[in-house]
C-alpha cells in the first residue's frame, strides 16, 4: 500500500506545485496590465477650502478681504518618471476648472504601465509649440475662453474676482498667459501611486500662492493683470508652489480635503 501513499502524496505535491505555479503567474500577468490613475485636485486659498463668491479671504499683503468668481489653469504635458521608464500622457493639456459646483477636478490617466513611479512632473500653462498652434488637443480650443482674443496663444491662469475694502468692492482681474510664463514642475512622490486600487493621487491647488511665495502682491496695489508683461511676470514666479500633492491620512483619506 505503500505505493498508494506515495501515489497520493506525489499527486497533492503536483496539485499544490500548479497552485502555486497558477498564483504566480496571474500575478506576473497582472503586474503586466496597465492601470487606470485618477488625479483629483482640490481647491484652497490657504488653509480654507474653496467657496466661491464670498468674501472669506483676506488679501496676502494689503488691507480688504476677497472672493473668487472663477479660477481656471491650464496644466499640460503629465509625465510619470520612475528607475525603470516613463509614463507621457499623449495630448496632455487639460483645463482645471473652478468655477462651479464640482468640489474637485479629476484628470484621468489611462492605460498607466504598473511601476513604481517616483516623480510625477507637469506644466502649469501650455508650451511653446502647442501655445502657438491653432490646432484644438485636449483642452485647447483656440475659440475658447481661454484663448488670447489679442493674439495666438493661451491665458495660463484665469483668476477673477473681487475685493472688499470698507464699503468698496473692486473688480480683481488676472490673466496671465505670456510664453515666458510656462512652469514645469517636478515633484517627489513619497508612496507608489498604483498600490491603491483604484489607483490615485490628491493634490492641494492653493489660489493664494499665486500671490504669495517669491513675490508677494498687495491685491489692492495690483488689481489686475492683462496685457503687461512685468505685471504677468509676478504672478508666473509663485506658480511652482500652486499645486502640491496631497498624502492620505491614518483613514487612507488625503490630508485637509474635506
Amino acid at each position: 500500500m505503500n505505493w498508494m501513499r506515495n501515489a497520493r502524496l506525489l499527486a497533492a505535491l503536483l496539485l499544490a506545485l500548479a497552485a502555486a505555479l497558477g498564483v504566480t503567474g496571474w500575478r506576473l500577468y497582472r503586474a503586466a496590465q496597465p492601470v487606470q490613475l485618477t488625479l483629483y485636485f482640490h481647491p484652497f486659498v490657504g488653509q480654507e477650502p474653496l467657496v466661491l463668491n464670498e468674501t472669506n479671504y483676506p488679501n496676502p499683503s494689503g488691507e480688504g478681504r476677497f472672493k473668487v468668481r472663477d479660477f481656471l489653469f491650464f496644466l499640460s504635458n503629465i509625465r510619470l518618471v520612475s528607475p525603470t521608464g516613463a509614463y507621457a500622457e499623449a495630448d496632455s493639456y487639460h483645463l482645471v476648472r473652478f468655477d462651479g459646483e464640482e468640489r474637485t477636478f479629476v484628470i484621468v490617466l489611462h492605460d498607466v504601465p504598473r511601476r513604481n513611479y517616483e516623480q510625477i512632473q507637469f506644466g502649469i500653462g501650455v508650451d511653446a509649440a502647442a501655445n502657438r498652434s491653432l490646432a484644438s488637443r485636449g483642452d485647447l480650443d483656440p475659440n475658447g475662453r481661454m484663448a488670447w482674443s489679442w493674439e495666438v496663444g493661451y491665458k495660463f491662469v484665469l483668476f477673477e474676482g473681487a475685493l472688499l475694502r470698507g464699503n468698496t468692492s473692486e473688480p480683481l482681474v488676472y490673466h496671465v498667459g505670456f510664453e515666458e510664463n510656462y512652469r514645469l514642475i517636478s515633484t517627489q512622490l513619497q508612496r507608489k501611486p498604483l498600490d491603491g486600487r483604484p489607483a490615485r493621487l490628491d493634490f492641494r491647488v492653493d489660489i493664494l500662492r499665486l500671490f504669495q511665495g517669491s513675490t508677494n502682491i498687495d491685491m489692492a496695489a495690483l488689481p489686475r493683470v492683462k496685457f503687461d508683461r512685468a505685471d504677468a511676470a509676478l504672478l508666473a514666479r509663485n506658480f511652482a508652489g500652486m499645486v502640491r500633492p496631497m498624502w492620505p491620512d491614518a483613514a487612507g483619506q488625503p490630508d485637509g480635503a474635506r
